[in-house]
């Protein structure tokens, strides 16, 4: 047996042990509120999702936020929205690896086009992840806890970044994973996540791409440009929505579970989880990134 059989060998054995000793078959949820030395014993620690239920009922955004308030407190605000031709940012495209288109429009153009997305050619999403909610969406920052104490004395840090995300049914995340921990915080709509844990590497499949930007022409079709500064960039190559068995088959020895997050929950989701994402109409979240804070997630780096 080769080394390259051996390592193989030892990773499937982990996998396979991850699931029968400690990993749950579904992403189980608790009750808010709790203690953070509970909240990191129980799932930090051990790198395990949970969904946390009614921890966001206090925050004014949950009754706030609908689209005249919005309209009326920030549409005039010139805010950055990725649009692409299909809903896939940042996924594999024609043998690439695309990323989206980057405008700049008021949020009152982008909730007209949310109310007729059939008025432009494209799928429009806000989703900047520079920490946007205390950048462009400032006005609107006191509606909505900017630290989440608990998460903040789990991780022992501050967020990173608090990301606001809005966008359409068409909107999908491909698959990858992330280098710091994640809160997702839906506050309309609903997002279902399919999940892999990190023990699952071995199955998950990854090739490496040219990188390129979607660019709409003038007669209002997308074209494909490609990012040399980038370069090449490693992805999954899977759509778990629609794997290819055929070419990938070691997917199959995978175990992706599915969970649902709807307005008022959060989802913790640790380092290193593989994700795919989809989303309701108009669904509105927040993200803390290791901390990071996103109205669909916050993101921790730790």
């Amino acid at each position: 047996m080769t080394c390259k059989d051996k390592l193989e060998k030892c990773l499937n054995e982990l996998a396979v042990e991850a699931r029968d000793l400690y990993l749950d078959k579904t992403v189980p949820q608790i009750e808010g509120p709790f203690s953070p030395l509970g909240f990191y014993r129980s799932y930090v620690a051990p790198n395990k999702p949970v969904v946390i239920n009614g921890a966001l009922n206090h925050w004014p955004a949950m009754k706030k936020w609908k689209d005249n308030y919005l309209r009326e407190k920030i549409g005039d605000t010139v805010v950055t929205v990725a649009v692409t031709p299909n809903g896939y940012a940042d996924a594999i495209t024609d043998g690439k690896f695309v990323m989206p288109e980057q405008r700049m429009m008021k949020f009152g153009e982008f909730l007209d086009i949310m109310a007729d997305p059939s008025s432009k050619t494209g799928v429009f999403y806000v989703q900047k992840q520079n920490s946007n909610l205390t950048d462009e969406f400032v006005s609107i920052m006191g509606d909505v806890e900017s630290d989440i104490s608990w998460g903040s004395e789990a991780f022992g840090k501050s967020p990173d970044a608090v990301n606001f995300w809005m966008g359409d049914n068409r909107a999908v995340t491909s698959m990858h994973r992330d280098h710091y921990e994640n809160l997702y915080c839906v506050i309309k709509g609903w997002k279902k996540f399919i999940l892999h844990p990190p023990t699952d590497l071995p199955f998950i499949p990854y090739e490496t791409y040219q990188a390129g930007v979607f660019k709409e022409t003038d007669e209002g079709t997308f074209i494909i440009e490609d990012d040399d500064d980038t370069g090449q960039v490693p992805w999954v190559t899977i759509d778990p929505l629609c794997p290819d068995i055929e070419m990938y088959p070691q997917y199959n020895k995978s175990s992706p579970i599915e969970v649902t997050i709807y307005p008022g929950q959060i989802l913790y989701l640790p380092s290193l989880w593989f994700h795919h994402v989809q989303q309701s109409h108009g669904c509105i979240a927040g993200m803390y990134n290791d901390h990071m804070v996103v109205l669909q997630v916050c993101i921790y780096n730790i």
